[in-house]
């Protein structure tokens, strides 16, 4: 009389690594087509609905200007010319840098004419950052 044995067969105890390394090819693909859209653009601080004036102890604000014809200004506070005459570029990022260097925590915030197209404001606030202002504020008008 014969009898059936079955086969003894080894449980295979290794892991298949193959779809681990489609998924994460996969998800290495989508980082790299989203990271230069996520690192775009300019970071501001944007006014909350109800604005608030800033605090009398606080110091006193950097004001870049820019007006309807495109032209920058920069008020410091310290009553010097540079907020009547219009700047150049490189000049406006000399005088922004230098007030930076000294005083790192003084507040920035740009002021624009109402009409003034919106390219504009964002070419200024690209030129402060690219002077070494960590933030910059929005100047309003109370109603």
């Amino acid at each position: 009389m014969k009898y059936y044995q079955p086969t003894k067969r080894r449980l295979v105890a290794e892991i298949n690594v193959v779809p681990y390394i489609d998924v994460m090819l996969v998800l290495l693909i989508i980082f790299m087509v989203t990271a230069p859209l996520i690192t775009q653009g300019v970071a501001v601080d944007l006014p909350k609905a109800s604005a608030e004036a800033l605090p009398e102890d606080s110091q006193v604000p950097l004001v870049a200007t820019v007006d309807l014809e495109g032209n920058y200004y920069i008020d410091t506070g310290d009553g010097s010319d540079s907020s009547k005459t219009a700047l150049g570029v490189s000049d406006l990022q000399a005088i922004v840098a230098a007030h930076i260097r000294v005083n790192p925590e003084a507040p920035v915030v740009v002021r624009g004419d109402k009409d003034v197209r919106y390219e504009q404001i964002v070419q200024l606030m690209v030129l402060l950052q690219q002077a070494g202002v960590p933030s910059v504020g929005l100047m309003t008008q109370p109603q």
